[in-house]
């Protein structure tokens, strides 16, 4: 039998592999129909992506997170590492080749009816090196965080990690790789959206939906519903999906609240949280962040989090 290498002391709570993006948000009064010109209220530029958000929303919240990723040697890649090493990510492990670059995505923001529309490049895009990071900065994490963008890398990722007993949290929202499949069943904490989750089942109920999802080697599956709340489902439950409601605020902008959702829930999983809790924790961070514009500079910080749990439970209490 083969023996699995011993892990050494945790060096980070969270390492991603994935998807870095920038994100230019042009804030309209109200998204166009065609061939009409319209002013733009106001625009912005933010480092944004699965991974790179997660990691942010992660350290805020009190994580230590690293990057493994590929990028480049363009402004765009230059923007997105100087904005990481702000949030204190750790890039050490991060690669730059010359012909690769992050996401560039362009987002209309709706402020009317509070919705957005995303225009995405994927051009050079690599996200995870099928042969990097070295298995020893896999091993040396709490959680491994994992997307779609660089498949072959996520699931040599994924594999080191779950034979060093290592959870894996996945973000996943597009499943055409061929090593789609394969990533998929190492998986051990999925969250996908009601969207994808229905696509994946084809069940339209995001309950039946987690059912469906379920497998025995998963300890948590949870579908997000944005303000619907999300379902989730762990061996305790014995096959009942739970519900914890989306929290009421007041929305300003919706980018990256999925992303922020999976960055907390990985952030409390890395702390050991119980699974109620840590469902609810990642449920008040992305409400938190839908009431701020902008994908990442909306993240709030844990003591924001903590805080805020603490006064919806005091109104919940109150006769």
């Amino acid at each position: 039998m083969a023996r699995v290498p011993v892990t050494p002391e945790p060096v980070s709570d969270v390492l991603g592999l994935g998807c870095v993006a920038i994100d230019d948000l042009l804030y309209v009064e109200s998204y166009p129909p065609p061939d009409i010109k319209i002013p733009i209220l106001r625009h912005d530029r933010q480092c944004g992506g699965l991974t790179a958000t997660a990691l942010v929303a992660a350290s805020r919240l009190g994580s230590a997170c690293a990057y493994a990723g590929v990028l480049g040697d363009d402004e765009l890649s230059d923007y997105a590492i100087q904005r990481l090493k702000q949030e204190r990510v750790d890039l050490t492990h991060l690669v730059r080749r010359p012909e690769v670059r992050p996401v560039h995505s362009v987002i209309v923001v709706d402020t009317t009816r509070q919705t957005r529309t995303i225009f995405y490049d994927l051009y050079g895009v690599v996200g995870a090196d099928a042969a990097w990071p070295p298995a020893a900065v896999i091993r040396s994490t709490r959680v491994l965080f994992v997307d779609y963008v660089g498949m072959e890398g996520m699931l040599r990722a994924s594999q080191i990690a779950r034979e060093a007993g290592i959870p894996v949290v996945a973000d996943l929202e597009d499943d055409r790789s061929p090593f789609f499949a394969r990533l998929f069943g190492l998986i051990d904490h999925l969250i996908v959206s009601r969207d994808f989750a229905a696509r994946l089942t084809g069940a339209s109920d995001p309950a039946a939906a987690a059912i469906r999802l379920w497998t025995p080697e998963r300890r948590v599956v949870a579908v997000t519903c944005g303000a619907d709340g999300c379902w989730y489902l762990t061996r305790a439950h014995h096959g009942v999906p739970q519900h914890q409601p989306a929290y009421p605020v007041e929305t300003v902008d919706t980018t990256g609240c999925g992303d922020v959702f999976h960055g907390a829930y990985a952030s409390a999983l890395a702390r050991g949280v119980e699974v109620a809790e840590r469902v609810r924790f990642a449920s008040a961070a992305a409400a938190l962040k839908a009431t701020q514009p902008g994908g990442q500079a909306g993240i709030p910080t844990r003591p924001v989090v903590e805080g805020f749990l603490k006064s919806v439970t005091s109104d919940e209490e109150t006769p």
